[in-house]
């Protein structure tokens, strides 16, 4: 009636299929898992106001500016 090479591939059929909807399941797990993370991460920004994380990123950024100007003084020779 069905020849082993029928079975063997409908077998394998149903495994790939429950297999592909596993990772799928799981693929769908994880993006909201992340999408909690997200927004619990934005969460405390919002709270707090972007004034002070403003101000915060400018004064780190002018302390990179210094180091830099620091390393090019040292490159170039130059003891300050």
């Amino acid at each position: 009636m069905f020849e082993p090479t029928m079975i063997i591939a409908g077998a394998s059929l149903v495994g790939l299929t429950i297999v592909a909807g596993a990772l799928l399941r799981a693929w769908h797990g994880w993006l909201a898992l992340k999408r909690q993370e997200l927004e619990q991460h934005m969460a405390p920004e919002s709270e707090a106001g972007t004034g002070s994380s403003m101000g915060a990123a400018r004064i780190e950024l002018a302390d990179l500016k210094e180091r830099i100007k620091k390393l090019e003084a040292i490159a170039s020779g130059v003891d300050l």
